[in-house]
C-alpha cells in the first residue's frame, strides 16, 4: 500500500511511468477486495425483492471470476493481462448487474487490446470503450443506473486528462465523479427516489474504482465504509444470501446511544467481531445488525451496553437456518405428471429427491416412484405406481443399480406389458427420458431409450462412511469420494476439489453440457461457488445447475 507521498515512485501513478500487467493485477485485487467489503452494503440498495436482486453479490461473483483469470499470472503485458479479465467476467457473470459489469470490461479491454501498458490516454480510450460496449449491450438503455455512472466516468475522465498526465490524478476525478453520478441516480430513475435508495449497479462501480484509488493512496481495504440509513431501509434478508464460513449467528441489537456515536469507530469495534454488518437509526433508536461466530456471539450485545440503553436484542442460529434453508426442497410437493391415454407409452420413474422428480415430470413421466440409496422401493411400490395408469405399455426407469431387481420382478407380476430401462443412475435415467415418444412404437421406443443411457456419463459426490482402499484408491472414513460411472474414482477433503476431479476423470472437455443435481445437504452458497469453479475450469462447456434435493450425495453430474 502507497500514500499519497509515494505517487511519483509507484509505477504508473505518477507522470512518468505507465502501469503493466502486474500493477494492474494489484489494483483489480484491490477493487475486488473492496467491493466483497462492502458487498452487503450495495444489496441493501437493492429496490426490487426478486431472488435476482443481490447487485453486491453479483458484482462480487462476477469480478471474482474476472479475478480468477489472472490469479496466477505473471503477464505483465498489461492488453493481454484485461483480456483476460474481460473473459473471466463474461464467463462468470451473474445477474443484470454482473452482465453489465462485464460489457465493461469488454469495453474497457477492446479499448486497450495489443498495448504493453496503460498510460494516462490509454485510460481515457479504455473508459470510453467502456461505457461504449456497455451501452451497446442493453437493448433500452436507462438511465440512472450503472450505465450513467459509467457515462459519467468516462466523460470525467477526459476532462482530467486535459488538465494532467497522471494516472493516479486522474483516476481521483474519475472516484469524485462516479460518487457525484450515483449520488444523482434518484433524480433520473423515480423508482430510486421513491424508494430512497440511488442505484445498487452505479454504487457498485463506484465502489469498485474506488478500490482501486484507496489501494494507490494506501488506504485500508477490509474495513467498510460507516454508514447509517433509516431502519424502514434496512434490508436484512440479503444478509442471509451469502453466509461466509465462520459466520455462525446473526445479532440484531437495538440501543439507545448516551452521546452521539463515532460512526467510523463504530464499524471499527464492529469489525473486530464479525461481518456483514449493518446499522440503522430511527427516532434515536440504532440497529446494528452482525454476523459472528459462536465464540462472538455475545459480544455485540454486551458492546452496544457500554454505549447506550438496550431496547431489544435478536439472536438466530445462522448454521441452522442455511440448513433448514437447504431441505426446503420440493416446495409445496405437488408434480406435474404427464396425463396418458390408453395404448400410449406411460413412464414410471423412480426418482431420489424432489428436485429430480420434478424434472422428470417436465419431462413427461406420467409416475414417479420416490427412492434411491437406502430407500429402495418394494416391488409392491412400483407395481402400484402404474397399475392404475390408463394404459398397458409401462417403462419402467429405475435409475439405481439397486432398484433394477426389484423393477424387473414388479414386470413380471403384471398383465401389462413392462419394460425394465437398466438405467443405474439418474442421468441415464434423464437421457433414456429424452428418448421417449409416447405415440411411438413400444419395441422401438423402448430400444431406443435402452441405447441412450450409454451417451451419458455420470459423477457422484458423497461422503465415505469408512476407511477403505478400492481400485487404488484410498479413502478415509469422512471424506469426500467422487464415484465415476458407479466406480470409486477419488477421494478428497475439499468439495470443490472432489467435483473438478472427478470432471477432469471423466474427460468433461471432450463433451458439451454438464449438468450438476445437488443435493439437500449442499447450500446454496456451496452450489454457487463450485458451479462457478467449473464453469471457469471448462469455460467452452454449458453448465447447468439444477436443485435436485437427493439424501446422501452432495452432487450427481451429468456429463453429456
Amino acid at each position: 500500500m502507497l500514500s499519497d507521498s509515494q505517487d511519483a515512485s509507484m509505477p504508473g501513478t505518477g507522470s512518468k511511468r505507465p502501469l503493466d500487467g502486474q500493477d494492474f493485477k494489484n489494483l483489480v485485487e484491490a477493487s475486488l477486495t473492496w467491493l466483497r467489503t462492502n458487498q452487503q452494503m450495495v444489496n441493501a440498495l437493492n429496490v426490487f425483492p426478486v431472488p435476482d436482486g443481490d447487485t453486491g453479490t453479483n458484482m462480487v461473483l462476477t469480478m471474482q471470476a474476472a479475478y480468477d483469470e489472472i490469479a496466477n499470472s505473471s503477464e505483465h503485458n498489461f492488453g493481454k493481462l484485461v483480456h483476460s479479465i474481460a473473459q473471466g467476467a463474461l464467463m462468470g457473470a451473474r445477474g443484470n448487474s454482473g452482465v453489465i459489469l462485464s460489457q465493461l470490461w469488454r469495453g474497457f479491454s477492446k479499448s486497450v487490446d495489443h498495448h504493453p501498458v496503460l498510460d494516462a490516454p490509454g485510460l481515457v480510450r479504455a473508459l470510453a470503450g467502456a461505457r461504449d460496449t456497455a451501452y451497446k449491450g442493453v437493448v433500452r438503455p436507462v438511465e440512472g443506473t450503472i450505465l450513467t455512472v459509467a457515462k459519467d466516468v468516462a466523460a470525467a475522465a477526459e476532462k482530467a486528462l486535459a488538465e494532467t498526465s497522471s494516472l493516479k490524478k486522474i483516476l481521483e476525478q474519475v472516484v469524485a465523479a462516479a460518487d457525484a453520478s450515483v449520488q444523482h441516480t434518484p433524480e433520473l430513475l423515480p423508482v430510486l427516489k421513491d424508494a430512497g435508495v440511488v442505484d445498487s449497479g452505479g454504487k457498485g462501480l463506484y465502489v469498485i474504482l474506488e478500490g482501486m484509488l484507496r489501494y494507490l493512496n494506501g488506504q485500508s481495504l477490509d474495513s467498510a465504509a460507516g454508514i447509517v440509513r433509516p431502519l424502514a431501509e434496512m434490508n436484512l434478508e440479503n444478509a442471509m444470501e451469502a453466509v461466509e464460513e465462520g459466520q455462525d449467528y446473526e445479532v440484531i441489537v437495538d440501543f439507545r446511544p448516551h452521546a452521539e456515536l463515532d460512526l467510523d469507530s463504530f464499524y471499527e469495534d464492529l469489525q473486530e467481531m464479525g461481518t456483514s454488518i449493518q446499522v440503522g437509526e430511527g427516532d434515536g433508536i440504532y440497529r446494528l445488525h452482525i454476523h459472528v461466530p459462536t465464540e462472538n456471539r455475545y459480544a455485540p450485545i454486551e458492546y452496544a451496553m457500554t454505549l447506550g440503553t438496550i431496547k431489544k436484542v435478536a439472536m438466530e442460529n445462522l448454521l441452522a437456518q442455511m440448513d433448514e434453508l437447504a431441505n426446503q426442497c420440493g416446495g409445496d410437493g405437488k408434480l406435474s405428471l404427464a396425463k396418458v391415454e390408453a395404448g400410449q407409452i406411460a413412464v414410471v420413474a423412480v426418482t431420489p429427491g424432489k428436485g429430480i422428480a420434478r424434472v422428470f415430470a417436465s419431462l413427461g413421466a406420467a409416475a414417479i416412484v420416490e427412492g434411491g440409496q437406502t430407500m429402495n422401493p418394494s416391488t409392491q411400490e412400483i407395481i402400484h405406481a402404474f397399475e392404475n395408469l390408463p394404459t398397458d405399455h409401462i417403462v419402467i426407469l429405475p435409475n439405481n443399480k439397486n432398484i433394477i431387481l426389484a423393477a424387473n420382478t414388479a414386470a413380471g407380476l403384471t398383465v401389462k406389458k413392462v419394460a425394465v430401462i437398466p438405467c443405474k443412475n439418474v442421468p441415464q435415467g434423464l437421457s433414456a427420458m429424452l428418448r421417449l415418444i409416447p405415440d411411438g412404437d413400444f419395441e422401438t421406443v423402448v430400444s431406443e431409450m435402452t441405447a441412450a443411457i450409454d451417451t451419458v456419463e455420470t459423477g457422484e459426490i458423497t461422503i465415505a462412511t469408512r476407511t477403505v482402499e478400492i481400485d487404488g484408491v484410498e479413502v478415509e472414513e469422512g471424506q469426500f469420494i467422487g464415484l465415476l460411472n458407479g466406480k470409486l474414482a477419488l477421494s478428497g477433503s475439499d468439495l470443490q476439489g472432489v467435483c473438478l476431479g472427478l470432471l477432469e476423470k471423466a474427460h468433461a472437455d471432450h463433451f458439451e453440457i454438464i449438468t450438476l443435481f445437488s443435493g439437500a445437504n449442499v447450500t446454496k452458497p456451496e452450489v454457487v461457488r463450485i458451479s462457478d469453479a467449473i464453469r471457469r475450469a471448462y469455460p467452452e462447456l454449458e453448465v447447468e445447475v439444477q436443485e435436485g434435493c437427493q439424501p446422501h450425495y452432495h452432487f450427481i453430474l451429468s456429463i453429456e
